[in-house]
């Protein structure tokens, strides 16, 4: 398996229906900070010019719109946004397929509400296209433990590298002395870390 290191230049941020109402229906970690960590590969793509691509899955139905503060953070990407009709693998979805070709990047980070259904099969439907695909759980989240786990299980089997944001960040940069890398160590510590207990009251 293809182990070089995902580098900006080749590579796309794909943020899958983070919704008002999927984002409900996060059970395995807290919703709160799934939506934190989707913000934060946001704002580490736009640092590293890196092409953005929303989708959402019918916005008027239970999913509901976009989570505001995405759609507040990515005014251009927001507007042209794929608004599927209810195709759960993205993938299958003409429109979205051809924004994420459009991009030109062969490397794809994913993360998507919910992992079980709207991460796992776009994921997979990448990778057996000959992408390079790494899903950022910490960003997703299911329902019940046993959904996630299993996707979790079928991706890793299918050539999906799983990983966390603050690895993702760290994989991206590679060095943090660089003008990029000072910003995005401060986004690190500032919206990706939790606090250390006890800091600053010493």
């Amino acid at each position: 398996m293809e182990t070089t290191p995902f580098e900006p230049k080749d590579t796309a941020l794909l943020l899958i229906d983070h919704q008002v109402g999927t984002m409900g229906l996060i059970r395995t970690m807290d919703r709160a900070h799934s939506l934190r960590m989707a913000i934060a590969l946001a704002k580490t793509a736009r640092v590293l010019d890196m092409p953005i691509v929303l989708t959402t899955s019918q916005e008027d139905h239970t999913q509901g719109p976009l989570a505001t503060e995405l759609a507040a953070l990515l005014p251009d990407e927001y507007a042209v946004r794929i608004k599927r009709q209810g195709i759960a693998d993205a993938w299958r979805d003409a429109n979205f397929k051809a924004a994420v070709e459009a991009t030109g990047k062969r490397n794809l980070v994913m993360a998507a509400v919910t992992t079980d259904v709207c991460l796992v099969f776009p994921a997979i439907s990448a990778v057996a296209d000959g992408y390079r695909v790494q899903g950022v759980l910490d960003a997703s989240g299911s329902p019940y433990d046993v959904s996630e786990e299993m996707a979790r299980r079928r991706m890793a089997a299918a050539g999906v590298v799983l990983t966390a944001t603050n690895t993702l960040i760290a994989e991206l940069v590679q060095d943090w002395s660089t003008a990029a890398g000072q910003q995005l160590i401060g986004l690190l510590f500032s919206d990706v870390l939790p606090p250390i207990e006890g800091a600053g009251h010493g």
